[in-house]
Formats: structure tokens, C-alpha cells, sequence
């Protein structure tokens, strides 16, 4: 798969659990989503540079 597919997934997930945050719980899971987002844009650096390391992407 190409790193923009791996890229657009990420920011679909942070945008869906903020989308879910405000909506459902009425922000009141703020700490744990921006925990989560936390995770998912240091993997999206891992991604990054897992493909910029190999030459795919």
C-alpha cells in the first residue's frame, strides 16, 4: 500500500473519535481522544519514516 492510503486512514480514525467525542460522550473524553491522537500521529511518523527508510511510498 502506498503511505498516503496509511496517512488518510489515521486522520479519518482522529477525525471520526473527535467527531464521536463531541457528539456521544459531550466532550467529555477529551483527555483519553487526545491521548489517542497522540498515538496515532506518532505512528503516522513511524510510517513515514519506515517508508522514507525503504524508498516505497
Amino acid at each position: 500500500m502506498k503511505i498516503r492510503t496509511f496517512l488518510i486512514v489515521i486522520i479519518v480514525l482522529m477525525q471520526f473519535s473527535t467527531l464521536v467525542n463531541v457528539t456521544v460522550f459531550d466532550g467529555g473524553w477529551n483527555g483519553i481522544i487526545l491521548a489517542f491522537h497522540t498515538i496515532l500521529f506518532i505512528m503516522a511518523l513511524g510510517i513515514n519514516a519506515q517508508f522514507s527508510k525503504t524508498g516505497r511510498g
